[in-house]
């Protein structure tokens, strides 16, 4: 683990500032889009697209999105719903920046996100994601300090220093501590249509493999940087417990994701802790079978 010099980061402020992408897919949350959306204008960092790309929403959000009378954003309405999946593929697909981010459109970024995580990318040709902690915040937006700080440890951020890790390949493909949805990824690394759909809502995971097989680095910005809002619809939620049925699709996602690690030998050194993430994945499996009354899949 390195850190950039002050130096590093002083080469960089003489150069001009590189176009940002920012995608902002979303499906029938209006008042929660306008936050969302109203978080990415604000940033300090002012050189960015950003692509509200709309799944079909009963309700058009056009209206809001125009509100903003603001030149930089693109808004794109599906004529049917194509799934979460596709339309964040699709959203990315028409990206032209030199770097990316993915912003939920329930979430929010900090002002000075951008600002803070494009200089270390910038300044190292040799990184390919840059990442920082962030908030949870409950339905209201308000911050919740004692489940930011649990999710933190949960994540392993607070055992992480400032700085870049290379190769990131335990960061980004077995533990977990970035948060796709509080990085920005250099874009010309990503081929969006390598990533299979079968992989469903684990596409983040994908992504990280796609990143990390480069062996390039991943810089971590200890900084919260974003807000991550979990409601009766938030991903977080529906990944409880009692969802069974959503553990298991998440769950089969992610084996998908582990036996294409598996079968990368630029990941040799990984396979092992690969595997027992594997393993720990068909296990969780067993458990909401049995918890749904599903015995006979279970064995």
């Amino acid at each position: 683990m390195t850190v950039l010099t002050t130096n590093q980061l002083s080469i960089y402020s003489t150069k001009p500032s590189p176009l940002v992408s920012v995608i902002i897919p979303t499906y029938n949350r209006p008042d929660y889009l306008k936050e969302a959306l109203a978080s990415v204008v604000r940033q300090t960092y002012s050189n960015i697209e950003i692509i509200v790309s709309d799944n079909c929403s009963p309700e058009n959000p056009q209206p809001i999105v125009d509100s903003f009378q603001d030149d930089r954003i693109c808004f794109i309405r599906n004529e049917k719903n194509l799934g979460l999946f596709t339309n964040t593929m699709n959203a990315f697909k028409r990206t032209q920046g030199t770097y990316v981010v993915c912003v939920n459109d329930d979430d929010q970024l900090e002002p000075n996100f951008l600002e803070k995580l494009v200089p270390p990318l910038e300044a190292n040709p040799d990184l390919v994601i840059a990442f920082s902690d962030h908030y949870m915040v409950d339905t209201a937006g308000q911050i919740d300090r004692i489940e930011t700080e649990k999710f933190t440890r949960k994540h392993g951020r607070d055992r992480l220093q400032a700085g870049i890790y290379q190769p990131y390949w335990q960061l980004g493909l077995v533990g977990s501590p970035i948060a796709i949805c509080s990085s920005v990824i250099r874009r010309v690394i990503i081929n969006w249509d390598e990533i299979p759909a079968e992989v469903g809502g684990a596409w983040d995971m994908y992504v990280h493999y796609l990143c990390a097989r480069t062996g390039l680095g991943a810089y971590y910005c200890p900084d919260r940087l974003m807000r991550y809002r979990v409601h009766a619809q938030s991903h977080t939620s529906s990944y409880s417990a009692k969802n069974t049925t959503t553990n298991i699709q998440r769950q089969q996602s992610h084996i998908l994701c582990y036996e294409h690690f598996l079968a990368d030998d630029r990941l040799t050194p990984i396979h092992p802790s690969i595997q027992r993430a594997w393993a720990h994945a068909m296990t969780s499996i067993g458990i909401n079978l049995i918890r749904d009354n599903r015995s006979q899949e279970a064995r």
